[in-house]
């Protein structure tokens, strides 16, 4: 398998990780609103945030592979296009505002990742 290829199959698997705990914990609520120990348990007996978790590990060991065939200098800065799907995903279903400042940061992470890669 090519290391661009699991470079872009490793990219959503991290989003999707972080995104379903920050679904599960928008649920749960905050930490600052009930016990610790209540919110730990919370966090970590809540499907979502254990099937993100899988899904960041997975990320993990696949990152573990993409290392062994890419350079770090290529493959880190390839994984800041995570951004603009968490931005995107934050925007239509967390209902997040995305002001037009994170959206120039978006452009810039774009140019940034066509930059490195042309290299």
């Amino acid at each position: 398998m090519s290391s661009l290829l699991l470079i872009l199959i490793n990219i959503p698997l991290g989003v999707a990780g972080q995104f379903l705990i920050k679904q599960a914990i928008n649920h749960i609520g905050s930490y600052s609103n009930m016990p610790i120990a209540t919110f730990l348990y919370k966090a970590f007996t809540a499907p979502m945030i254990l099937l993100g978790l899988f899904l960041y590990v997975l990320s993990s060991v696949l990152w573990v592979m993409i290392l062994s065939k890419v350079d770090l200098s290529i493959a880190y800065p390839l994984l800041s296009l995570g951004y603009i799907l968490i931005l995107f995903l934050s925007w239509a279903f967390l209902h997040e505002t995305i002001s037009p400042v994170r959206i120039a940061g978006v452009v810039l992470i774009i140019a940034g990742v066509y930059f490195v890669f042309r290299s």
